[in-house]
């Protein structure tokens, strides 16, 4: 969650998304489209991603039907 909705600032959302302590591969980020100041927050997240060898895919790419369940931290895992 970037608690964006909190309306902290873009730098808020950023750091939030960027330093999360269980960012990782699979994670899914949730950005409210209401919020104040998401879309100035977007492009900088979005890089600096990037630039950590993160890739952006559909939701559907991530998601396991078969063989897999979901942990304590939202993370789908080889049953």
């Amino acid at each position: 969650d970037s608690l964006d909705w909190k309306d902290y600032g873009a730098a808020s959302i950023i750091e939030k998304v960027t330093q999360h302590k269980h960012l990782g591969n699979g994670s899914i980020i949730l950005c409210h489209n209401g919020a104040k100041y998401t879309a100035q927050a977007l492009d900088e997240m979005i890089t600096k991603l990037k630039d950590a060898g993160y890739e952006f895919v559909p939701v559907s790419q991530l998601i396991h039907k078969e063989g897999y369940h979901m942990n304590h931290e939202g993370r789908q895992c080889i049953k």
